[in-house]
């Protein structure tokens, strides 16, 4: 038996399809609000029975494999002045002035800090006059001498006499030369209480502040020459073979896409004992060095090392498609196929990874993905509501 609908519901049933707010229907019939939803159901579950689910997008997708690549190695770098130097103070006292602060340019022998030197001046002063002294004595004795050699050529005097005045007038040279050695380390002193650039340059920091108690080898301000410049990095000792044997050296400037050649290249012949590494240092031109600051990160790779080399060391790589990997600001991810549940077909998520150097069109791949995972070709349509993988979409 079927039972008909009245107007009131037919009409009801109309309006959801349409999308009308159901408060009117409620005004106008006085329908009740459990009616009203039972009818809301009912049409939501046509409607749900009667349209098809709309189909995302159909992604290509390949397959991540392990491969023995040995054509490059890229590795973090950083930018390191050549001539950078921390001025320290070589007399104790307090710092009573210091004329420079960090960013400021200085010129080579320009006065950068001062030590209260009030001590110094007093030891310059007591060195002058003992020099002035021994100077005196210098002559007295000289003049003693000379008379004394004098009488005894005439036969006035005895040898004995002689031998005296000549023993007095050395001891007074030997005094005089202590007395301008003594001047001589005083006025070292005194430049001690005095740091001054020893180049054209930059101040980089400065470690301590007017007023503040100055001991010999404290850091007082560290300065540093723009030019030249050069890269540092840090290869682990277990790759240093392959990366003698790279065929050449690239520098990605910073805040740009340029890889560059350095003009000099050449690497420490020792490791460090605790990171097991092996510092490299690249010199930039002056024309890549140029507006470069110490500091800034670089990303340093060797290319061309020999595949033989790194098939005999084993070195086995994760390496997708370049345009598999997704970049927003400091994230990067790839689209991996996952399961949506049983019964359900395959869809994409988004998984963070550390990718390393280029190699050709692919890039290798760090951390993040494992050999037989599927990522997508196109991440953009990847991430799009429904998005299936290609060969699960046929």
């Amino acid at each position: 038996m079927t039972q008909s609908k009245t107007p009131l519901a037919i009409g009801l049933t109309r309006a959801l399809a349409l999308g009308q707010a159901p408060r009117r229907l409620l005004a106008a019939g006085g329908l009740s609000i459990a009616v009203l939803a039972a009818v809301s159901l009912m049409a939501s579950g046509v409607r749900a029975a009667g349209e098809a689910p709309p189909a995302g997008p159909q992604v290509p997708v390949v397959s991540v494999g392990a491969h023995t690549a040995g054509s490059s190695l890229a590795f973090d770098g950083s930018l390191q002045a050549v001539r950078q130097s921390t001025l320290s103070a070589q007399a104790s006292g307090r710092i009573a002035s210091l004329s420079v602060k960090a960013g400021d340019r200085v010129k080579a022998g320009q006065v950068l800090a001062v030590i209260d030197d009030r001590a110094t001046q007093a030891g310059v002063a007591q060195a002058q006059a003992g020099v002035a002294q021994a100077d005196a004595q210098l002559a007295n004795a000289q003049a003693h001498f000379e008379r004394t050699r004098d009488l005894r050529a005439q036969g006035f005097v005895a040898q004995a006499a002689l031998d005296t005045a000549q023993a007095q007038f050395k001891a007074a040279q030997a005094g005089a030369a202590a007395a301008r050695a003594g001047q001589t380390q005083s006025s070292l002193a005194q430049g001690f209480t005095r740091l001054t650039a020893p180049y054209d340059g930059w101040v980089l920091q400065t470690h301590a502040e007017a007023g503040t108690l100055a001991m010999p080898g404290s850091p007082v301000l560290t300065v540093y020459a723009p030019q030249p410049i050069r890269a540092v990095v840090h290869v682990p000792a277990s790759l240093q073979a392959l990366a003698r044997q790279a065929q050449q050296i690239e520098i990605q400037l910073p805040g740009t896409d340029r890889w560059v050649r350095p003009a000099a290249q050449a690497s420490l012949p020792a490791a460090d004992p605790v990171s097991q590494t092996v510092e490299w240092r690249l010199d930039l031109s002056a024309a890549d060095g140029a507006e470069q600051v110490p500091g800034r990160s670089v990303r340093v790779r060797f290319v061309g090392a020999p595949a033989t080399a790194a098939a005999e060391s084993g070195a086995q790589r994760l390496v997708v498609p370049a345009s598999a990997v997704l970049r927003r600001g400091e994230l990067t991810a790839v689209y991996v196929v996952a399961s949506r549940g049983e019964g359900q077909p395959a869809g994409f998520a988004l998984r963070a990874v550390r990718t390393g150097a280029a190699l050709g069109e692919g890039v290798e791949v760090l951390a993040g993905l494992k050999a037989g995972d599927r990522v997508a070709l196109d991440p953009v349509r990847a991430g799009l509501a429904g998005a299936v993988p290609a060969a699960a979409a046929q």
